[in-house]
């Protein structure tokens, strides 16, 4: 069974297993599990069943997962320049998320 899931303006196509990155919130440290209400689409691998879709969401549809880490990505470069101005400047980002394994999908 998988799930198609809005978390944070991003949609995931998630399976039961699968480890996935959301981003981070705020209250979230002393939590071992997450909801997820925001589900989309659940469909079947198998293809007996046709996929249920929502309009925009399913009613009743959750997918839970357990918290394994909080993470920062890779530095991404940030470049300011402007031309014949003798202008550059140079930065660098690093994005917090979670890491989590979904555990449940149900539909």
């Amino acid at each position: 069974m998988y799930a198609i899931i809005e978390d944070s303006g991003t949609q995931i196509k998630v399976s039961e297993g699968d480890v996935i990155k959301v981003a981070l919130r705020e209250g979230i440290e002393e939590q071992v599990s997450i909801n997820f209400d925001r589900v989309l689409l659940v469909g079947d691998e198998t293809g007996q069943n046709p996929p249920r879709i929502g309009t925009p969401l399913l009613e009743g549809a959750r997918v839970s997962g357990d918290i394994l880490s909080q993470e920062r990505t890779d530095r991404v470069p940030v470049v300011k320049f402007k031309r014949r101005k003798n202008y550059r400047r140079r930065k660098s980002h690093r994005q917090d998320y979670l890491k989590v394994k979904i555990t449940t999908i149900e539909a």
